[in-house]
């Protein structure tokens, strides 16, 4: 059963995160605090698979800064994805010095956006339960020109895969197995150089691979640096 923590002082605001994660997967615990007092005692009792939290809470400003530290100090590798109003071009580099998963700012998100981002938390860390390195890719099984726009292959099925999201997925194929920054990829982006444009690129191209092949789960989000190919699980290539 998997559980998550929202800690959120503002109840629209934690009725609405929680509701989104509610949406994303059936069968998910949530429970809601609203005080840095009562979010660190449940983190104490409390084995959560992923952390939502704002960075400020009543009148402490920094208290979700508190609980992130008193979550590392526990070595358990809780995910935390950080949903704050604080401006994230400050906040995101404090955020990935102390190991947050991501950094959405308030206002400049949409729903699909934050469920893209807590699946992928899920996915990650699900994955990490079961394997202990990433997988090498299969040298054959995307086949894609990116110069030449020719349509892309997964496993042999066409996919449908506009030209940005070729290059995309061209750099982190031939990067297998490397984290490639989202400073890298906005070499490849001609327009929109921007985490957010990214991330959609990226959920694109994950759709897309999906759409010919529902298990896929080759592209692995690496907390607030960037992405990682990591091809076809042990399972699929043995299938």
């Amino acid at each position: 059963m998997t559980r998550i923590a929202v800690i959120e002082d503002d109840l629209p605001t934690s009725n609405q995160l929680a509701g989104w994660i509610a949406s994303a997967r059936s069968g998910i615990v949530i429970d809601q605090w609203f005080t840095r007092d009562e979010a660190e005692a449940a983190l104490a009792r409390e084995h959560y698979d992923a952390v939502v939290l704002d960075i400020e809470l009543g009148r402490e400003r920094h208290a979700g800064v508190a609980l992130i530290n008193a979550i590392n100090k526990r070595r358990q590798g809780t995910p935390v994805l950080v949903v704050s109003a604080m401006p994230a071009a400050i906040y995101r580099s404090i955020m990935k010095a102390l190991d947050a998963w991501d950094y959405l700012q308030k206002t400049t998100f949409e729903e699909a956006d934050f469920i893209e981002t807590f699946l992928d938390i899920l996915r990650t860390t699900q994955a990490s339960t079961t394997t202990a390195t990433p997988t090498a890719p299969e040298s054959d099984a995307l086949m894609l020109d990116p110069l030449w726009q020719r349509t892309p292959t997964w496993r042999g099925e066409r996919i449908n895969l506009p030209l940005t999201a070729q290059r995309i997925l061209a750099t982190l194929h031939q990067r297998g197995g490397e984290v490639v920054s989202y400073e890298d990829l906005f070499d490849v982006v001609k327009s929109g150089r921007n985490r957010d444009n990214v991330r959609k690129h990226v959920s694109t191209i994950r759709e897309a691979l999906r759409e010919v092949d529902p298990t896929f789960e080759g592209i692995e989000n690496v907390p607030m640096r960037g992405f990682r190919w990591v091809g076809l699980p042990a399972a699929s290539k043995r299938a």
